[in-house]
């Protein structure tokens, strides 16, 4: 099949770029055989624009696509983190090509107002929409013309490449990275942390309290030094929700914490993602893995292989391409047990 991905692929950080969903997902389009081109709106806007000026080239960001639409004629669209690409370009795609599936994918949370309308939005016009946030919390956006499902956060065996789960020298103990502290109180989960375990064990918090953020190979670097990490989101609460950051730590053997309300429980296996409620009950464990790391690499190992085998990239694209083109599912998908094929929740 041809799949055309549209969305921010980062050229103009010349390297220097986050791990990306997006790029994880066409990697697991190729995997699967399938001829994939991608569109990088944002910079096609910017290459397109005078003196560079992104916003001035929204509309020609849109008469590009429509040219690599003609040119490559897709069988499936994804529309990704695409903002720059207008609901009327992606109706005149339909014209164009009218057996073309256009999916959007969102990866964002739905506690920002503003991503709940883009994704409403976008619903009007595609066929299919995919949230990283479980089924349960979707109904906001049945009625509105897209079939929805729940998407998760995939590893990729070509990034994820570590397994500190098999490691003992590794200096820091315990790593949060963060970057945004919009409709959030988490860095007072974090600080109270610190100071609890100031000299007691060595807690890296880049991004947050002066030490600087990492990305790119820094980041690589920082989790290739890692035991534990914690999986803070901004806000906690919905289901099946967690930023990327899970897969990442997840895929390179890095025991992680969680909080319980997300109820992924449901979704992975026993002894792997260590969950809590309370920051006391987070203090607690931190320290019993902490003390015992023996026990810290079987819980890593577990999720690792967890994620590897049952949330990959090359699962992750093929679940999205059979159930936008509504192809009867090829494997079990953990995350979609709770679903039929048209994204209607079972029961």
């Amino acid at each position: 099949m041809r799949v055309l991905n549209i969305a921010y692929q980062q050229l103009r950080r010349y390297g220097k770029t986050r791990v990306s969903w997006a790029q994880k997902l066409t990697f697991g389009f190729i995997k699967n055989d399938h001829y994939t081109q991608t569109y990088s709106d944002r910079d096609i806007a910017a290459f397109e624009a005078p003196f560079g000026i992104r916003d001035l080239g929204k509309k020609a960001a849109n008469e590009r696509l429509l040219e690599t639409v003609e040119a490559f004629e897709p069988d499936l669209i994804i529309a990704g983190h695409c903002d720059m690409i207008t609901n009327d370009t992606l109706k005149l795609i339909k014209q164009k090509l009218p057996n073309v599936v256009i999916a959007h994918c969102n990866n964002d949370p739905l506690f920002v107002p503003s991503n709940v309308e883009r994704i409403k939005h976008r619903a009007s016009v595609v066929d299919a929409v995919f949230v990283s946030t479980g089924r349960k919390e979707l109904n906001i956006f049945e009625g509105f013309g897209a079939r929805v499902y729940h998407m998760p956060n995939p590893v990729e065996t070509s990034i994820e490449t570590l397994d500190n789960s098999t490691k003992s020298d590794l200096p820091i103990d315990l790593l949060f990275c963060s970057n945004s502290n919009d409709f959030t109180k988490r860095l007072e989960m974090v600080k109270y942390l610190k100071d609890a375990l100031e000299g007691e064990l060595n807690f890296k918090t880049f991004g947050s309290f002066g030490e600087p953020p990492v990305w790119g190979r820094d980041y690589d670097k920082a989790l290739s030094q890692t035991r534990m990490g914690l999986n803070f989101n901004r806000q906690e609460g919905y289901h099946w929700y967690s930023s990327a950051r899970m897969a990442q730590l997840a895929g390179n053997g890095v025991l992680q914490f969680t909080h319980e309300d997300a109820r992924f429980d449901e979704l992975l296996p026993a002894e792997s993602v260590v969950y809590f409620k309370e920051q006391d009950d987070l203090l607690r464990s931190i320290r019993e893995f902490y003390h015992d790391d023996s026990k810290r690499k079987t819980w890593a190992a577990n999720t690792r292989r967890f994620f590897h085998e049952e949330m990959n990239s090359k699962l992750y694209a093929q679940y999205i391409l059979e159930a936008s083109v509504q192809q009867a599912f090829s494997h079990d998908y953990v995350w979609a047990r709770d679903i039929n094929l048209d994204g209607s929740l079972k029961g």
